[in-house]
């Protein structure tokens, strides 16, 4: 069998000029070194701290640096596409401040809860944005070269998606965190989650259970387990332990597919020594001529960070231009996830089946 194996999006034809919202290290560690490798151009920048906002524009030659929010809008290109990247507690209030019909990319989790993450849909509704969420995952290329394996018949009929991260998580390096009642599922699985849905569809329900680590203290939840219903023939779950400080000898962090004739696993090498991270991998196994073969690699060409950060801007991009008409990650979506994400805390609160005595 000869595969074409898939793992860069397309580009737009035009790329519009992007006004940066927010000025944090995600901006500065991905945002903005995907965008200098798309070759996307970035009109301006602004952050509550305008030293942030002065610091990346002289590292990455931003002409333009805004004091506010309402500042960089008045001051924006026409055809201006807006990358907001601040907390979830602050993406519905910086969106009342784009001008209807924008297109706009917001910084994942859609809102801290459902309640907010209802709110940003209606606003987007009422305002006719073209707005996106950057569930970036979707688009790193180990997982466009399983999503290309898999369209090319590699895994038969995908019956069991599994997820685990088995790491050592710097959560200091997030101040924010430590203020905040929801931490793992919010901000790291709902990666998985999304990405879960994206192959498999809606799941009937969740059946979850989140946890403190001892040796976090200060920190809501930092571990989970979690398993999505899709009936009695798929398996799809989500093991995660950002807790694991005994070296890397036996870290972890892979997403696995398996079907009928064949499997697919993923590794993820930056969530390991993270940020610096380890080298990724994909490899395969597939049934020709009635036997398995042994597990292939595919050479990878780039990485979650910042390659993915290509593929949800790109995306957007390409709907607001026309030139695609379909936004794998819109709002519509996005709050789908977010529906998933609060079945699972529900779950997780509400406990598990009595045991009979």
């Amino acid at each position: 069998m000869t595969l074409r194996i898939e793992q860069t999006p397309p580009r737009p034809q035009r790329p519009r000029p992007i006004v940066l919202i927010g000025a944090g290290g995600i901006v500065h560690d991905a945002h903005l070194p995907a965008y200098r490798k798309a070759g996307f151009p970035v009109h301006g920048i602004t952050d509550l701290q305008r030293e942030k906002a002065e610091t990346l524009a002289r590292a990455f030659a931003i002409p333009n640096i805004y004091a506010t929010t309402e500042e960089a809008v008045q001051n924006a290109p026409p055809e201006a596409v807006y990358d907001i990247a601040v907390p979830a507690s602050a993406l519905l209030s910086v969106l009342e401040k784009l001008p209807p019909g924008a297109a706009a990319l917001m910084q994942k989790p859609m809102g801290e809860n459902l309640e907010q993450a209802r709110a940003i849909r209606a606003l987007c509704r009422e305002r006719k944005l073209t707005a996106a969420v950057n569930f970036q995952l979707r688009f790193a290329p180990y997982i466009l070269a399983a999503r290309s394996l898999i369209a090319q018949g590699v895994v038969g009929e995908l019956h069991d998606m599994e997820v685990r991260v088995t790491v050592d998580t710097p959560w200091h390096l997030w101040a924010f965190f430590a203020t905040l009642p929801r931490v793992e599922i919010l901000y790291h699985s709902v990666h998985y989650i999304d990405l879960l849905r994206s192959f498999l569809g809606e799941p009937r329900g969740v059946y979850a259970k989140t946890l403190r680590h001892p040796n976090q203290a200060g920190l809501a939840n930092t571990r989970s387990a979690i398993l999505l219903d899709y009936g009695d023939a798929v398996r799809a779950t989500i093991t995660t332990n950002h807790g694991h400080r005994f070296g890397q000898r036996h870290q972890e962090s892979y997403v696995k597919w398996e079907g009928t004739r064949g499997a697919i696993k993923a590794t993820l090498g930056l969530l390991m020594n993270y940020p610096q991270g380890l080298p990724d991998a994909l490899e395969y196994s597939t049934e020709e001529n009635g036997a398995l073969t042994e597990w292939r690699s595919v050479p990878l060409e780039g990485s979650w960070f910042p390659d993915a950060f290509i593929g949800t801007m790109g995306s957007l991009l390409r709907f607001a231009e026309g030139s695609s008409d379909t936004l794998p990650t819109a709002f519509e979506d996005a709050y789908r996830t977010m529906t998933v994400v609060e079945a699972a805390y529900r779950s997780s609160v509400e406990g598990a089946t009595p045991i009979a005595v």
